[in-house]
C-alpha cells in the first residue's frame, strides 16, 4: 500500500506559556513569529498586555475585514513597521498613510491593469528558462541554494521589466543592499514596540545604513537619468514618469519615484521569490502532487516551451501555489495603530493600540481549515474558494491596501514553476527543516539547499 502519511513541514511553534517582557524582546529581534502567543492560532481574537502596553492579535476572517476594510479609516499603518521600512522606502505606497498614500495608489494603479501585465509574461518565462538552463548545465548531483537562485531569478525579472536592463544597474550590489537591510528589520521592530528613541543603535546598523544609502542613490541616479536621456523601454521608471493621479493630474517628483521603485523592487522580488522557494520544498515533500502538476504542464505545453497564453491554463498549478502562500506567506504579519475608539469583537480598542493580523496564524486555524497543516492545493479549486470567507486567505493583505502587484507575482510564480518543474527534480536532504525566520518577510531559517535531478 502506498505510504499516506502526511511529511513534517517546517512550521512555528507558539510558546506554552505568555512570554515575559525579555523573552518577547529576544523573540521580536530572533523572529517575531515565535513571539506569537497561543491564542493567537486558537481564537478569533487575543488580547495582551505586552511590555506594559494592550495589544489586539487577530486571526478571525470577519474581524480582519473591520481592520482592513468595512473600518479601514479607524487604523493606520503601525509605528514599528514604518519605523522597520521608512528609511529605505521613503513615504512610498506601502509606508505612507492616508491622502499622501491614496494619490499614489491612484496614480500607479493603471501599470498593473491585466492587459498590461500580460506584456511581463515574456520576460519572466525568457528568465525562468536562463534559469533552467543554468541548472541543467551544472553537473550531475549539483546542489543549490533554491531561495537564493529563486531571489536571482525574480530579480532577473524584476530588471528587465521595472527597470532599464541589466546593463544600467549593478544587479548583485542591489540584490544585495536588500538582503543587508532587511537582515537588521528585527532590531527597528523590536526597538519601537519598547518605545527606545529612533537614534537607539544595535547590531548591524552600520552595515543597513549603508544599504539603504546605496539602494536610494542609485535608484535617485537611474530616474535623474531617464529623465534627462528619456529612454524607448516602457518599463516601470517610464511609467512612473508619466503617472498621474486621475483625480488632481499630480505627479511623482525624482524622490517619489526612486521610493515607489524600491518599493516595488523589494516587495516584488523577495516575496515572489519565496512563495516560490516554499512552493518547490511542499512538492519535494509531495511528490503525487508534484506529478499531478508535471501532467497538467505536459497536456497543456504539450511537451513544448511554456508560453505566456499557458500560464493561464494551468489551474492546478496556480491552486500549489496559493496552497504554498496559505502555508508560508511571505509576507507574514500586518501591524495596524488605532486612530479613534473602535469596538472589535465585542472588546473596545482606544487610539494608539495596537493591532497585529498574524496571517500565518489565520492560515493555519483549524474551523478555517480541516487539517491545517496539510499541502492541499484542493483547497483553492473555484467551489472550495466560494465556500470560504473572502478574509480567510490573505497572503497579498486585503482591503483598499490590498498589493497592488498580486496579479503580477501569481503570474510570475505560475510562469517560473512551469518552466523549471518539468525540466528539474528538486529535493532536500532527508530530514532536512529549513525552519522559519520572519524578516518582514518569511524566509526558510537555514536557508533551502537542494539536490537538483534531470528529469
Amino acid at each position: 500500500m502506498p505510504d499516506t502519511r502526511q511529511p513534517d513541514l517546517a512550521r512555528v511553534q507558539p510558546p506554552e506559556t505568555p512570554l515575559g517582557s525579555l523573552a518577547l524582546l529576544r523573540a521580536a529581534i530572533r523572529n517575531p513569529l515565535e513571539a506569537l502567543p497561543r491564542e493567537a492560532f486558537e481564537q478569533p481574537m487575543a488580547r495582551r498586555a505586552v511590555l506594559g502596553r494592550e495589544r489586539f492579535f487577530v486571526t478571525a476572517p470577519e474581524l480582519i475585514q473591520q481592520v482592513l476594510l468595512t473600518e479601514a479609516d479607524a487604523f493606520k499603518k503601525s509605528d514599528a513597521m514604518r519605523r522597520a521600512l521608512s528609511p529605505a522606502l521613503g513615504d512610498a505606497i506601502l509606508t505612507a498613510d492616508g491622502e499622501r498614500w491614496r494619490w499614489q495608489r491612484r496614480a500607479v494603479a493603471p501599470i498593473f491593469r491585466h492587459d498590461r501585465l500580460k506584456s511581463f509574461l515574456k520576460p519572466m518565462l525568457d528568465a525562468a528558462a536562463r534559469t533552467r538552463d543554468r541548472w541543467l548545465a551544472l553537473p550531475p548531483g549539483s546542489s543549490v541554494e533554491l531561495s537564493h537562485e529563486m531571489m536571482h531569478t525574480t530579480f532577473d525579472i524584476i530588471v528587465e521589466t521595472m527597470l532599464s536592463g541589466h546593463g544600467a544597474i549593478d544587479v548583485a550590489r542591489v540584490e544585495k543592499g536588500i538582503t543587508d537591510y532587511l537582515e537588521s528589520t528585527g532590531w527597528s521592530i523590536a526597538l519601537a514596540m519598547a518605545k527606545a528613541p529612533a537614534w537607539t543603535p544595535y547590531p548591524g546598523q552600520r552595515r543597513a545604513t549603508r544599504a539603504r544609502d546605496y539602494l536610494r542613490n542609485e535608484l535617485l541616479r537611474l530616474v535623474s537619468e531617464r529623465r534627462r536621456l528619456g529612454s524607448e523601454r516602457e518599463d516601470l521608471i517610464a511609467l512612473l514618469i508619466a503617472a498621474r493621479d486621475p483625480e488632481t493630474g499630480q505627479a511623482m517628483d525624482d524622490r517619489d519615484i526612486a521610493d515607489n521603485l524600491l518599493t516595488f523592487i523589494t516587495a516584488g522580488h523577495e516575496t515572489t521569490a519565496l512563495a516560490l522557494t516554499w512552493a518547490f520544498y511542499l512538492l519535494a515533500k509531495h511528490p503525487d502532487e508534484e506529478e499531478h502538476l508535471l501532467a497538467e504542464i505536459a497536456d497543456t505545453t504539450g511537451g513544448g516551451p511554456v508560453e505566456a497564453a499557458h500560464v493561464f491554463a494551468l489551474p492546478r498549478t496556480r491552486q500549489a501555489v496559493q496552497e504554498a502562500l496559505r502555508l508560508y506567506p511571505p509576507a507574514p504579519m500586518v501591524a495596524r495603530t488605532a486612530v479613534r475608539t473602535v469596538e472589535l469583537g465585542g472588546e473596545k480598542v482606544e487610539p494608539g493600540t495596537a493591532v497585529i493580523i498574524p496571517i500565518y496564524a489565520t492560515h493555519r486555524l483549524p474551523w478555517l481549515w480541516e487539517n491545517s497543516a496539510r499541502f492541499d492545493p484542493e483547497r483553492f479549486t473555484p467551489e472550495a474558494t466560494k465556500e470560504r470567507h473572502r478574509y480567510a486567505w490573505i497572503p497579498f493583505g486585503a482591503g483598499p491596501r490590498i498589493c497592488i502587484g498580486l496579479g503580477f507575482a501569481m503570474d510570475e510564480a505560475v510562469a517560473i514553476l512551469a518552466t523549471l518543474l518539468p525540466a528539474i527534480r528538486m529535493r532536500p536532504d532527508p530530514g532536512f527543516d529549513p525552519g522559519l525566520q520572519m524578516r518582514i518577510t518569511l524566509r526558510p531559517a537555514r536557508g533551502m539547499p537542494m539536490r537538483l535531478e534531470r528529469r
